[in-house]
């Protein structure tokens, strides 16, 4: 407030200072508006937050507002104080100030330095751009003074100093402004030079920093290794893709540089030939080292690929190697499903070592520094994948003939089983009750026998060829085999020996009982003989003619002819069976005998006896008959005699002619 009410008019002062100094008062005075509004948003700030105080608060804003209005009135007013009282001082001491400062300027233009280095050239250019822009508000400040010179009123000696002066300060600013631009060129070609220079240096040190890495020799020693190395590199082509117009512009620039002969540009010239050699061999050694990682990269991929065959491989084998065949024939099976399966899976495992096959050649022909490892690593895979597949054979092998084995332990106890089954009936104690009992149960065993027989030998015959099979095929439980066969056979062979024993007890028990059952059915004839003998001895009192009696007696006795066939061969029986037989049924077969022979004795005496007594009875009937022929035939003469006929002789006739009668 006291510098804008300051009205003193010291003559050692100014106008113009003051001038400008109160303009920068204004000015100052403008920024610290912002002071006043932010003091006003603390002070509605703190009223808000304390309502208490919004007296006080409002009070001293009020009064610092009042203040600030005062100060801004009272600075507008002395600012057009003096600008209307000392406008034509003031324009003669801005014209003799702006000429003043023109002339400073004029002087440093006259001496133009270009600069060492583009530290040095940026400075000055720095210094020239304040220059211009000095240039700039001086050309300014006279277009105001002008406008200034125009306002004041026409006062002869006044104006014409004034004229002076603008005359002097415009000619002055038309004479420099040539000098401005010159020195302006001069810097900026010195400026392009250094520029250039030091472009070169960053883009040849850029350059060095990556050759490095573009020639370096590590190819990387596994696979991830090359593709760490692979994008490093197509990292650093596209670097050098993208900086690629960076350095061309350099390399531009620096030729047309370089074709200006100066000190200057010679510097630029070795720049530009050692950039250009730089460039050209980084961007050789990054498509070489590409190259050479493409290579490794696929003798890496390659290397990788047969690690991870071989692993596989190995993984195959030792699952190969297991020893487990199965607890029984299902599990068996089951195992060799799976070992099929897996066969399958080998076998078409085929195509990958192929394929890493016809990339070994690829590499081979190509002529891969790694030429020889590839090869051993190709062999290697070869012989794994070959010895692979033999263990697959074995193991299919040793599952197949374990299968084969449990198959035919299978049939074997199947086998052993009927037999076991069969023997039980072969051996049964039973022989029958009578004879229709025996016959029944040889028929059914007879039957029994013919099936087993055929049955048994077609199922023997199917395992020993089973056998013969696995035997001739080398199976290594060869031995165990052969033992199940001797035991197949040996329980066979029993089953033939009781079938056979069986037979031979169902026979002799069928010729026992047949035998008996003869012994009784002969008994019962001789009965029946018996009791017809005495029809004979009642036909004998009868009044039966001789040939009735004889015919008979013939009958009878063709009837005791066939019985003594019988007979006989029930005695031939009864020896077969003594042979046969011993104890108590060999007693009881003696004794069934004597019974039948003792009955076919007494049959005998009394057939005989009958027989005599029927012969005594004949031939007394026959006695009687001629008795009474001739008794016939003497009446008949004597009857003859008395009717006086003559008797004829009776040739051929008389006791002798009657043996038909007799």
């Amino acid at each position: 407030m006291l510098m804008a009410r300051d009205t003193s008019r010291d003559e050692t002062q100014k106008l113009h200072k003051k001038w400008l100094k109160h303009q920068a008062f204004m000015a100052e005075l403008s920024q610290n508006k912002e002071w006043l509004e932010k003091i006003e948003r603390e002070g509605q700030q703190l009223i808000q937050e304390k309502p208490e105080l919004s007296p006080v608060v409002r009070r001293k804003l009020g009064e610092i507002r009042e203040c600030w209005q005062d100060l801004e009135s009272t600075t507008q007013a002395k600012a057009r104080q003096l600008f209307e009282a000392n406008r034509a001082d003031l324009l003669v001491q801005s014209y003799t100030s702006l000429d003043h400062r023109l002339h400073q300027l004029e002087g440093q233009l006259c001496y133009v330095d270009q600069g060492q280095d583009l530290t040095s050239v940026n400075k000055q250019l720095k210094k020239l751009q304040t220059m211009e822009c000095q240039m700039e508000e001086w050309y300014k400040e006279v277009g105001e003074l002008q406008v200034a010179a125009a306002s004041i009123p026409q006062q002869g000696q006044v104006m014409e100093t004034v004229g002076e002066r603008q005359a002097a300060v415009e000619t002055r600013i038309v004479r420099l402004i040539e000098p401005l631009k010159e020195r302006r060129r001069i810097l900026l070609a010195s400026k392009e030079v250094h520029q250039v220079g030091r472009d070169l240096e960053d883009e040849i040190l850029w350059v060095q920093e990556r050759l490095p890495a573009a020639t370096s020799q590590e190819h990387g020693s596994s696979l991830q290794a090359v593709q760490h190395l692979m994008k490093k590199n197509q990292t650093l082509q596209r670097e050098l893709q993208g900086h690629r117009a960076s350095v061309e512009n350099v390399l531009e620039r620096a030729n047309v540089i370089a074709s200006i002969r100066s000190p200057e540009a010679d510097c630029v010239r070795a720049g530009l030939e050692q950039l250009s050699g730089l460039w050209g061999l980084l961007w050789a050694e990054t498509e070489r080292r590409q190259l050479v990682l493409d290579a490794m990269y696929q003798a890496q991929q390659y290397y990788f690929d047969t690690a991870e065959v071989e692993a596989w491989l190995s993984e195959q084998e030792l699952h190969m190697m297991n020893e487990e065949k199965g607890k029984d024939e299902p599990s068996t099976l089951q195992l060799l499903k799976k070992h099929l399966v897996l066969e399958q899976t080998i076998e078409d495992y085929a195509e990958t070592i192929g394929l890493l096959s016809q990339q070994c050649r690829q590499l081979l022909e190509m002529g891969h520094p790694d030429s020889e490892q590839i090869s051993k690593c190709q062999s290697q895979m070869d012989r794994l994948y070959v010895s692979l597949k033999d263990l697959v054979e074995e193991r299919k092998s040793r599952l197949e003939q374990q299968y084969w084995l449990y198959q035919l332990n299978h049939e074997v106890d199947e086998l052993e089983q009927w037999i076991a089954e069969r023997e039980v009936v072969a051996s049964s104690p039973e022989l029958g009750q009578d004879f229709e009992h025996v016959t029944i149960l040889q028929e059914k065993f007879t039957e029994f026998a013919s099936e087993t027989g055929s049955l048994g030998q077609e199922r023997v015959t199917a395992v020993n060829q089973m056998v013969d099979e696995l035997i001739d095929y080398g199976h290594a439980e060869a031995a165990t085999i052969a033992e199940w066969k001797d035991g197949v056979n040996e329980a066979w062979a029993d089953l033939l020996e009781l079938m056979e024993t069986r037979a031979q007890m169902l026979a002799a028990s069928h010729q026992l009982h047949k035998f008996f059952t003869d012994c009784r059915e002969i008994l019962a004839q001789i009965d029946d003989k018996q009791r017809r003998l005495p029809e004979v001895r009642a036909c004998q009192g009868g009044t039966a003619n001789t040939s009735t009696l004889q015919r008979l007696m013939h009958s009878f006795e063709h009837d005791i002819q066939l019985l003594v066939t019988q007979v006989r061969q029930l005695q031939e029986s009864a020896g077969q069976l003594r042979t046969i037989y011993a104890g108590q049924k060999a007693e009881a077969i003696a004794g069934r005998e004597q019974e039948v022979m003792h009955c076919w004795k007494e049959l005998l005496t009394s057939c005989e006896e009958c027989r005599v007594q029927i012969t005594t009875a004949t031939d007394k009937l026959r006695f009687f008959g001629v008795v009474r022929d001739q008794i016939m035939w003497m009446d008949s003469i004597i009857s003859q005699i008395g009717t006086g006929d003559n008797p004829r002789y009776m040739s051929g006739h008389g006791y002798n002619s009657f043996p038909t009668a007799i």
